[in-house]
C-alpha cells in the first residue's frame, strides 16, 4: 500500500479540504452515500469506472477522516453498509454547491476540457 513520504501542507482550509477529499471518487462516494446507496456493490454500480479496490481504499480514507462510518453485520455472507457521519453530512451542502456551479457552466467547462485534451471537433 502507498505510504506518504512527505508531510502534507496543512496551513489553511483549502489545504485541509484537499487532503481530505483528494481522490477521484471521494466526492461522488459521499454524494451517493447521502442519497442512500450504502452497500459497496451499490456504490460500484453507481461508479462503474472505478475498480472495487480503489473504491475500498477511498472509503477507508473517508472513514479515517470520520466522514463515513462502516457497519459490518454478522451474517453469512458478510454484509457491509456505509453511512455519513454527522461530520460528513456537513460536506453535502458544499458538494451540492460545487455540483450546481458545474451544471451552470457545463457547456463552457466541457468545451475547455475537450479543447485541452484536443478532442473538440
Amino acid at each position: 500500500m502507498y505510504e506518504r513520504k512527505t508531510i502534507p501542507n496543512l496551513n489553511c482550509g483549502l489545504d485541509l479540504i484537499g487532503e481530505v477529499l483528494y481522490g477521484k471518487w471521494k466526492i461522488r462516494l459521499l454524494w451517493f452515500i447521502n442519497q442512500g446507496h450504502k452497500r459497496p456493490s451499490e456504490l460500484q454500480r453507481k461508479i462503474p469506472d472505478a475498480s472495487r479496490r480503489v473504491l475500498n481504499i477511498q472509503l477507508k480514507e473517508l472513514e479515517e477522516h470520520e466522514l463515513v462510518s462502516k457497519i459490518i453485520y454478522p451474517v453469512v455472507p458478510p454484509k457491509v453498509e456505509y453511512s455519513l457521519t454527522d461530520f460528513g453530512k456537513t460536506l453535502i451542502p458544499v458538494i451540492s454547491a460545487i455540483g450546481n456551479w458545474g451544471d451552470e457552466h457545463e457547456e463552457r467547462l466541457r468545451s475547455l476540457i475537450l479543447k485541452r485534451l484536443d478532442l473538440n471537433p
